[in-house]
């Protein structure tokens, strides 16, 4: 799953066009490197998303197929 679906997929960020604006600015970086939208995530990746003067990782636990529903949504990765 590309990087910007799976920051909206899993309420990280509200909608993907801001995913995909966070990303074309170097605000999201994945295992230390910064990360263009159509990065392919996997399985056990850490995403650092900087939120203004906040930084905030998350360690990927399960990257869905498709859409998955709101009380889903918090599995799909673990706050470091």
């Amino acid at each position: 799953m590309r990087l910007d679906k799976f920051l909206k997929v899993s309420r990280i960020i509200k909608r993907r066009g801001v995913a995909n604006e966070a990303c074309g600015l170097d605000r999201v970086s994945v295992n230390g490197k910064p990360a263009k939208p159509a990065k392919q995530l996997q399985v056990n990746d850490i995403i650092l998303v900087k939120f203004g003067d906040k930084e905030v990782s998350f360690k990927v636990k399960e990257v869905p197929t498709g859409n998955v529903s709101k009380e889903k949504a918090d599995s799909l990765y673990e706050p470091i």
